[in-house]
């Protein structure tokens, strides 16, 4: 195999080092993503945990606001209490105000998600084709070096074929953990951005539930 790699022609090699850059590349990128996604779904679960365990959101809050980095649905609460309170202090309706807030966290959310993404879906699209250009141009190579032989064996093409055929190997072994990676893992990104849109409808829900109750409240009081 290395003797193959070695002997091969200057484009053939050119082509044999993209594609094993950019496998190198994309399990980097497989690794990276996994953990973050992995960190995100656990992050989402210990939130809604200390979120529907009946804590005072404003307690809630402040915990979360003092803390260096948030979490993906840390940060939606956090965006849209913050635009709950600074709405109430103003006298205004705040359930729509915090939901504005909250969806603009959301797809801040989502984007970071998806960083990386969209490298492993052009490794996994283009690697296959640039092993099949390294592949046609290695054949051609050695069908080009027979012009001047008289009588031509399959011994003496073997070599060119076998040595641009594994340009092509290296395209499928760049491209197949690129694909399969990006599936799931935009799997993952979707399914991670539901519970946050998801979390957004409960938690505005509950605002505006907390908003009537208080005004309720107020009336009752007015009255007596």
């Amino acid at each position: 195999m290395y003797q193959l790699v070695m002997e091969a022609t200057l484009v053939v090699q050119l082509v044999m080092v993209i594609l094993v850059l950019a496998s190198v590349l994309s399990w980097l990128a497989i690794i990276v993503k996994a953990r973050s996604l992995n960190a995100a779904h656990r992050a989402c679960d210990d939130f809604e945990e200390r979120f529907w365990s009946g804590a005072d959101l404003s307690h809630l809050y402040e915990g979360v606001r003092r803390k260096p980095e948030m979490s993906g649905m840390e940060h939606v609460f956090s965006s849209g209490f913050k635009e709950f309170l600074r709405a109430r202090q103003h006298g205004i309706p705040a359930g729509e105000p915090a939901h504005r807030a909250m969806r603009v966290a959301i797809a801040r959310e989502i984007d970071d998600m998806e960083r990386y993404l969209q490298f492993l879906a052009t490794v996994g699209s283009t690697s296959p084709y640039i092993g099949l250009f390294g592949t046609v141009w290695g054949i051609m190579h050695a069908f080009l070096g027979l012009s001047g032989v008289q009588q031509a064996t399959l011994a003496m093409v073997a070599p060119g074929i076998a040595e641009a055929l594994i340009a092509t190997a290296l395209g499928l072994f760049a491209a197949i953990p690129a694909v399969i990676a990006y599936n799931r893992f935009a799997g993952d990104v979707d399914r991670v951005a539901v519970r946050l849109e998801n979390f957004n409808d409960e938690f505005v829900a509950l605002l505006n539930r907390q908003v009537h109750a208080k005004t309720a409240e107020t009336a009752s009081e007015a009255t007596a």
